[in-house]
């Protein structure tokens, strides 16, 4: 959360002329209603079936560029159907670059709890091993702008 993912895939699809699929983008036109209202309305659990539903739609023939949010690798459907998508790349920084990042949008709705700020550092504490684990290629993101993020991806790949 707040690593620029979908920033750097649209930067990516454009650079390189390749389908971007955005699962967040999929989920909410699949479910008409924003990740906001998805949660609100259906929950979490519902959220990430629907993002499951949406990651086995997309071609498996390269070249692709898929935009996964934060909690797609909780479901471990989700890291075995990214895993036969090609390489994963994960945009990492440190835990305050990416709260300072995440917490400027007030639509996220894992932030929407009493202590937002607490439960950001579970999210980053419990999610760390998780992309560790899956991740084919690490980018650190910090003090790089889009385009440079865009560039470390390509380098990595």
């Amino acid at each position: 959360m707040g690593a620029g993912k979908s920033a750097v895939g649209r930067e990516l699809a454009q650079r390189l002329q390749w389908p971007r699929h955005d699962t967040d983008e999929m989920v909410r036109a699949k479910l008409k209603m924003t990740i906001a209202e998805i949660f609100e309305r259906q929950g979490e659990a519902a959220f990430r079936l629907a993002e499951a539903e949406v990651l086995r739609r997309i071609p498996s023939a390269p070249p692709n560029i898929v935009v996964t949010g934060g909690g797609v690798l909780l479901r471990d459907e989700n890291a075995a159907l990214l895993a036969l998508l090609g390489n994963r790349v994960w945009l990492d920084a440190d835990e305050e670059l990416l709260w300072e990042r995440a917490s400027r949008r007030d639509s996220r709705p894992l932030l929407r709890q009493p202590n937002p700020r607490e439960n950001f550092s579970a999210l980053f504490r419990n999610r760390q091993p998780v992309y560790r684990a899956a991740a084919d290629h690490r980018v650190d993101i910090t003090g790089q702008t889009i385009a440079e993020v865009a560039t470390a991806v390509m380098k990595v790949l």
